[in-house]
C-alpha cells in the first residue's frame, strides 16, 4: 500500500458533483463499464449507473459528508442525506479506482424508509370518517 490518496480525491470529487446535482461531472469520474452493487442489486455500465443515481439527485435537498478515507485504489465515503420523502437517509460507498476512474462501487443505504414514503397513507382524509367513527 502506498501513501497516495488518489481514490479518496476522486471519490470526494464525485460526491461533490452528484450532491450538487451535476450528473455530467459526476459521471466523468466513472469507467464506462463501472459495476455497482447496491441494495436493489447489481448495476452494470455508466448509463445504468446514471439511471440509478439521477432520480435520487432530483429529490436530494442536501448532504453532509461525515467521513472520507482512502488510498491509491479504494475509498470509503460515509454521509447523511436529506431528501424530499425521507428527512434522514444515511449512506456509504466503497469505491474502487483504476486508471483514474471509478470501476466499482459498493453502495450501502437503507431502502425501507424510501419504500415506506412511497406507500399510500392509510390515514383518512379530512372528508373521510375514521374507521372508529360512525
Amino acid at each position: 500500500m502506498t501513501d497516495s490518496n488518489a481514490a479518496r480525491e476522486i471519490a470526494i470529487a464525485y460526491y461533490d458533483a452528484w450532491t450538487n446535482k451535476n450528473m455530467d461531472l459526476a459521471m466523468s469520474y466513472f469507467a464506462d463499464d463501472v459495476v455497482c452493487d447496491a441494495p436493489a442489486g447489481r448495476i452494470e455500465g455508466i448509463v445504468a449507473y446514471r439511471e440509478f443515481l439521477g432520480p435520487f439527485t432530483q429529490i436530494l435537498l442536501d448532504a453532509n459528508l461525515i467521513a472520507a478515507f482512502g488510498d491509491d485504489t479504494t475509498a470509503v465515503l460515509v454521509y447523511d442525506t436529506r431528501t424530499v420523502p425521507v428527512p434522514d437517509a444515511p449512506g456509504a460507498e466503497c469505491l474502487t479506482v483504476a486508471d483514474g476512474k471509478i470501476v466499482h462501487n459498493r453502495f450501502i443505504f437503507d431502502r425501507l424508509p424510501f419504500a415506506e414514503a412511497r406507500r399510500p397513507s392509510t390515514e383518512p382524509g379530512p372528508d373521510q370518517p375514521r374507521a372508529d367513527q360512525p
